[in-house]
């Protein structure tokens, strides 16, 4: 999640506040419109709270194999 706040900030130029409440008003749009396994994904994918999710810890991964932080 936090590495989509930080991509909404980067393409928009809104501060972290309104990033993250766009984030997660797309977020919500997207989980009230997708089938329930669907939603529950995009939680696991994005992480929620303070979690990495799916793809935040792959990247952490694939840095420590190639030799980048872990």
């Amino acid at each position: 999640m936090n590495e989509l706040i930080r991509t909404i900030m980067e393409k928009t130029g809104l501060d972290q506040g309104k990033a993250s409440s766009a984030a997660e008003t797309v977020i919500n749009f997207l989980k009230e419109r997708l089938p329930g396994q669907f939603g529950s994904q995009l939680d696991s994918v994005l992480g929620s709270g303070e979690s990495e999710g799916t793809l935040g810890q792959m990247k952490k991964k694939a840095g420590s194999i190639l030799g980048g932080e872990e």
